[in-house]
């Protein structure tokens, strides 16, 4: 029935509202009875699962009619399912630090509010985190649409010896934050290098003579303009509000498609989903003619998408290189196999470094 007056819409509301909460707990209840399913199963304890987790938020979106709109129906869900998670297991997820970054922002992002976030002061201490079990998972950023990628989370991939289990896909929207009110006060300018590079252009037109300086990241940028008074720093609405900051610009970056891209890394495979994305890590022979060609000439002949590719120095020798690709689809796909072993039987060095739900939300 369709409420006529204020009287009657109120009403409508609280009973659809005591309805959502009874549901809201009966599932975490379902959760509760899988914690112990999984328990007399002997499972370890970690009852995060990347593809039913993309599964179920694929659905809720599918499944909406509006006027809500299709991310935000799914943000909602993931919200229920972070709480509903937590009854099971508490999820603690390493990201890099301090408080108000990017990077923690995709955690809730992909895990919903309800996992235990633990900041940490670099890219390679989040890799051994994960990999000593001191947390569950990590949150890494990889490449930005405009910076380009993040070099140090290659180097590690290259290395480590876990999965990437997921991808987050976060719009950036930087802004000038700093203890003073006018924007003609601000000299030196702290941030992350990969930021103060996507708002070069504004950054020249508007504050030509003041100087930037590069920190470990944009919440350690604001942090520090909130403990010295000192400047002005780039960073995340968030940050500021976190630090006490006056924000003298919003939206600052030169490309309002500014986009950042996360890999969620952990110690375990995830199962394919239909929609997924694999990333890889492999070196061609040095010194032979085509050989990179030979190894990249498989994916098109299979009809395989790459839609990245990228090199970075081995650190076996001078002028020797890793090429990190990624493609649509699943290591355990039926036409992927076949390419990726005739690729490895080729490469000097190859490894599978994860395949993963593509990001949903």
């Amino acid at each position: 029935m369709k409420p006529t007056t204020l009287a009657e819409a109120r009403a409508l509301i609280d009973d659809l509202d005591r309805q959502v909460q009874g549901l809201i707990s009966e599932r975490a209840r379902v959760a509760e009875a899988v914690r112990d399913i999984k328990a007399r199963s002997g499972a370890d304890g970690d009852h995060y699962r990347p593809a039913r987790e993309a599964e179920v938020l694929r659905r809720a979106m599918e499944r909406n009619k509006g006027p809500i709109s299709d991310e935000v129906m799914a943000r909602l869900m993931r919200e229920i399912m972070s709480a509903c998670l937590a009854l099971e297991s508490p999820l603690t997820v390493a990201y890099l630090g301090p408080e108000g970054t990017y990077t923690q922002e995709a955690v809730y992002k992909h895990f919903g509010h309800s996992v235990e976030a633990r900041a940490k002061r670099a890219i390679d201490e989040i890799f051994r985190d994960v990999d000593s079990g001191e947390t569950a998972y990590g949150v890494v950023p990889v490449e930005n649409s405009i910076g380009g990628i993040v070099s140090n989370t290659l180097d590690e991939l290259a290395t480590a010896n876990l999965s990437i289990c997921g991808e987050v896909l976060l719009p950036v929207h930087h802004h000038l934050m700093a203890k003073v009110e006018r924007i003609d006060q601000v000299k030196v300018i702290f941030s992350h290098a990969q930021s103060l590079a996507q708002c070069r252009h504004w950054l020249d037109a508007t504050l030509p003579n003041a100087s930037q300086a590069v920190v470990s990241s944009n919440g350690a940028a604001a942090q520090q303009v909130s403990e010295s008074g000192i400047g002005a720093a780039i960073a995340s609405k968030a940050a500021a509000e976190l630090y006490g900051l006056n924000v003298l610009a919003s939206n600052i970056e030169d490309d309002p498609s500014n986009t950042t891209r996360f890999l969620i890394i952990g110690r375990k495979l995830s199962d394919p989903t239909g929609r997924d994305k694999t990333s890889l890590v492999f070196s061609a022979q040095k010194g032979s003619p085509g050989a990179l060609f030979e190894l990249l000439a498989p994916f098109a002949k299979a009809g395989i998408n790459l839609t990245k590719l990228e090199s970075r120095p081995s650190r076996r020798a001078a002028w020797d290189y890793n090429f990190y690709i990624d493609f649509d689809g699943h290591c355990e796909d039926s036409a992927i196999k076949p390419v990726l072993e005739e690729i490895r039987r080729h490469a000097a060095l190859f490894r599978v470094l994860g395949s993963y739900p593509q990001a949903v939300i």
